[in-house]
């Protein structure tokens, strides 16, 4: 299974983005805040998701860092929507089903 790690957006919409990505077959962690030890929970993710316009930018530069040592696929996003969650998801399994 692929694992994701959202940062930031919205906290009503936790459930949501974990829908989302288990409709992909992947599993998520959803960070809305940054907790105590933000570091050590983001683990080796396959794939990081930042929600741009809702996440404070300590977190992000720690998230960066952890998802780089993972090589992760990093994605931003502008909204903090499902929508754009969905979008994020849709290309990256494109990108990668596409023969070259």
């Amino acid at each position: 299974t692929m694992s994701i790690v959202i940062v930031g957006g919205h906290d009503r919409m936790h459930c949501k983005y974990k829908q989302i990505c288990k409709k992909y077959g992947c599993k998520c962690k959803v960070f809305t805040q940054c907790p105590a030890n933000f570091k050590n929970q983001i683990g080796c993710p396959d794939m990081l998701i930042v929600f741009t316009g809702t996440v404070a930018h300590k977190m992000v530069n720690v998230a960066s860092v952890q998802a780089e040592k993972a090589g992760a696929c990093i994605k931003h996003c502008h909204s903090s929507s499902g929508t754009a969650l969905d979008d994020a998801l849709k290309s990256y399994f494109d990108e990668k089903h596409k023969v070259s």
